[in-house]
């Protein structure tokens, strides 16, 4: 079986080699867990670039990749390769990064755009990286679990948002996969409501959106409470947001689109008279990076593949009431979605 580095040699020309200078692509063709470096590929040798204070920890996590001071240039490394056209992340490399490496080789290489070619593997995962995001949702799931009876009137956004960080780090997580968002009240209609300093009161919405990153992948899920009694209409909004999710995660199969995926569950709301309140897309696919393609969105006509790793988070956003979505993670396999998310969705009246 060819491996992640022999896979992306045969995506490249044999004039072609690849720099890669982003972590998510660092880590996933090497190993080695950090942002300082660079990953020269070309079809006959491999090379990881760093400086002095990570070459040690380079050597032991990427032992595959012949690992080299950054101390010697950029003009002393490339003459080791053959290749004249060198493929780099335009979106992850600076415009003074390009522009030094540009002055330094540019009469000798050329440097051309290969970010969707460099990406491209990491759209479907591996059984090993499922196992580490299902990990991660693990601690999410076990997280919500532990919040649910401390979340209470008085109690402000941020220090339960602190809680759910502290619990999942505590229970394995190597870091945030990004920040917790927790939002209540009317400020629950703010779909990226960052927790804040807001006294939770009874009668809100709380939103909670968190996800973990555990040996390098992340995790991702939502779930919307009330804290005491719910009213009428957030019941109505709540069961209309529910069955969007329920609907989408049914028409996720092989071969479907992305974006009739994501109409399915826009119908749901549209047909409830809320279409004009769910602005973003449906979904997204989650590994090394918490946003990765492809998308469940409007735009997106890509098609669904086993090995795809997919949000699927409806809302409902009203201003000066608030909001509701509903998130779950799930794996395509065997052609139809698999949750690995497991927290109740039932309205929760706290």
């Amino acid at each position: 079986m060819l491996n992640r580095v022999d896979k992306l040699r045969n995506r490249l020309n044999d004039d072609e080699a690849a720099l890669i200078s982003g972590y998510p692509n660092i880590f996933y063709y090497s190993g080695f867990n950090s942002n300082d470096a660079y990953l020269l590929i070309s079809h006959e040798r491999q090379y990881l670039i760093t400086d002095s204070r990570y070459t040690i920890q380079a050597k032991q996590q990427a032992p595959d990749f012949e690992v080299i001071d950054i101390g010697i240039g950029f003009e002393n490394i490339f003459p080791r390769i053959s290749e004249k056209r060198i493929g780099y992340e335009e979106s992850k490399m600076t415009v003074l990064e390009y522009k030094r490496l540009w002055r330094k080789l540019g009469t000798h290489q050329d440097f051309i755009e290969q970010q969707k070619i460099i990406d491209e593997q990491r759209r479907i995962k591996d059984d090993a990286e499922i196992k580490k995001i299902a990990e991660a949702e693990k601690i999410g799931d076990a997280a919500f679990e532990y919040i649910l009876p401390r979340i209470k009137a008085g109690r402000t956004e941020r220090e339960i948002a602190l809680e759910l960080e502290f619990f999942m780090k505590n229970q394995g997580a190597s870091a945030l996969s990004f920040d917790t968002i927790a939002a209540s009240g009317v400020r629950s209609a703010m779909p990226h409501g960052a927790a804040s300093e807001k006294v939770i009161e009874n009668g809100d919405f709380l939103t909670l959106d968190f996800g973990c990153v555990f040996e390098g992948y992340c995790s991702d899920m939502t779930r919307t409470v009330v804290i005491g009694k719910a009213v009428e209409r957030q019941k109505e909004i709540y069961s209309i947001v529910l069955k969007a999710q329920e609907s989408a995660l049914a028409a996720i199969e092989v071969q479907k689109s992305c974006c009739y995926v994501d109409s399915v569950a826009r119908k749901v709301i549209a047909d409830a008279g809320y279409g004009d309140k769910f602005g973003h897309g449906l979904g997204h696919s989650v590994g090394i990076e918490i946003h990765e393609m492809p998308s469940l969105s409007p735009k997106c006509h890509d098609i669904i593949e086993d090995g795809q790793v997919l949000t699927v988070e409806p809302g409902i956003y009203i201003e000066d009431f608030g909001g509701v979505r509903i998130e779950d993670l799930v794996v395509v396999e065997n052609g139809i979605a698999r949750n690995l998310t497991f927290s109740p969705k039932n309205l929760i009246e706290l």
